[in-house]
């Protein structure tokens, strides 16, 4: 299993850590966790993605909005702060975002090639080409897939399968893909919590909400139901792991233990494996203090997972 991370990925809300409850530094946990497992390789992106490629997502009002601070502060979730700069908004947070996409990129490519990849940060799922909102400014899967038909690592008649297991609905991944037949959306979520769009929940392919406050056992059983319906006919699967789906979550409001948080990605992976499909697994939301705690405990489940699969195909030649 490879592992995309970076020192960069961690974001410094220093004082900001007060008035928004997630915790920017996680991704350094997950990495001290995990770093020295047998197999895992820890790859390091390249750098943040260029601006270019952003660009060329998001149209020409967004590309001005991208840098007007009231509009990033209201992204965020964060009160407007009229003594704070720009440039360290930027700095300190919109810049570890754009490491974020650039691991979602080259996690994409390293799974073409049959890896399965887990890139720490990304899964910015609320995120358009038009519009900014709930701590997502930049659509990093929309970018990925932008990236791999601009270098023809992909085709426009290739299909796209995005399971959304993050507690929030993808809004930002349904209306990038609104109009793409080729990308079919599976997402279990709060259905009782931001963001209630009715026009983007529309274009989930297979729609599993949630009641809030549902528990483990209830949200793996209607995860499964939900995977039977796919089929294996995929160039890259992409997955929106959130943890905020524990019930330790402020944000979530979900039921879920870390076990069965790790239960969940299981169902996911072994889904993905059982149909032949490349696989990126992407950060997504979480915001209680046992976020870094489950995705560890997910990586190590789903690596000695990877590790049997490979045993047992090399046995197989």
């Amino acid at each position: 299993m490879n592992i995309y991370y970076h020192p960069q990925y961690n974001i410094n809300l220093g004082l900001l850590s007060y008035l928004h409850p997630f915790d920017g530094r996680k991704f350094s946990k997950v990495f001290k966790a995990i770093k020295s497992l047998d197999g895992i390789d820890i790859k390091q992106p390249g750098g943040p993605v260029p601006q270019v490629a952003i660009d060329n997502f998001v149209g020409g009002i967004q590309q001005k909005l991208l840098h007007e601070k009231r509009y990033i502060l209201r992204a965020l979730e964060i009160p407007y702060i009229p003594l704070l700069p720009f440039s360290i908004i930027d700095k300190r947070i919109l810049l570890p975002m754009r490491w974020g996409i650039e691991g979602t990129i080259e996690a994409s490519k390293d799974a073409l090639k049959g890896n399965v990849a887990w890139n720490l940060s990304g899964g910015y799922h609320h995120a358009t080409p038009r519009n900014s909102e709930g701590f997502c400014i930049y659509n990093d899967i929309g970018i990925a897939v932008q990236e791999m038909l601009a270098t023809n690592l992909i085709s426009e008649t290739d299909k796209i399968l995005i399971v959304d297991i993050d507690a929030h609905h993808g809004n930002g991944n349904a209306y990038t893909f609104m109009d793409n037949k080729n990308v079919t959306i599976l997402d279990i979520y709060n259905n009782d919590v931001y963001p209630q769009n009715n026009y983007t929940k529309n274009r989930v392919n297979i729609d599993v909400p949630m009641a809030a406050g549902t528990e483990g056992t209830q949200y793996n059983e209607a995860l499964k139901n939900a995977l039977d319906k796919l089929d294996g006919d995929y160039c890259i699967a992409y997955v929106v792991a959130g943890t905020d789906v524990l019930a330790s979550d402020p944000l979530g409001r979900l039921g879920l233990s870390i076990s069965e948080c790790v239960e969940r990605d299981k169902l996911v992976y072994e889904k993905l494996q059982s149909l032949s499909i490349p696989a990126v697994f992407v950060g997504g939301g979480g915001y209680s203090s046992e976020s870094a705690q489950a995705i560890t405990e997910s990586i190590k489940c789903l690596h000695r997972l990877d590790e049997s699969e490979s045993v047992r195909m090399d046995s197989m030649r």
